[in-house]
């Protein structure tokens, strides 16, 4: 890594601000995700089945980024362990 692509350790308070953020955002992703499951479980549609398999997608990335987003922010705050 070159000085110009080192991040600089994210302070503590601000980190934790944002584990908080990312907390309470998978809280509401796993509203979504339960609901998204369940919809797959019942018979629609074709265009209900399209739609179902767009929020399907949609939440499964979301996720995706939340988890990324929390995991860098574990291995970037200057209060590892938290």
């Amino acid at each position: 890594m070159t000085d110009q692509t080192k991040a600089h350790p994210i302070p503590a308070t601000q980190a934790l601000h944002l584990r908080q953020l990312s907390h309470d955002l998978s809280n509401a992703l796993e509203v979504i995700l339960q609901t998204s499951y369940l919809l797959g479980t019942i018979e629609l549609n074709e265009n209900g089945r399209q739609w179902w398999q767009m929020l399907d997608q949609g939440v499964q990335q979301a996720t995706t980024i939340n988890r990324q987003m929390r995991d860098y922010l574990r291995s970037h705050s200057e209060n590892a362990a938290g």
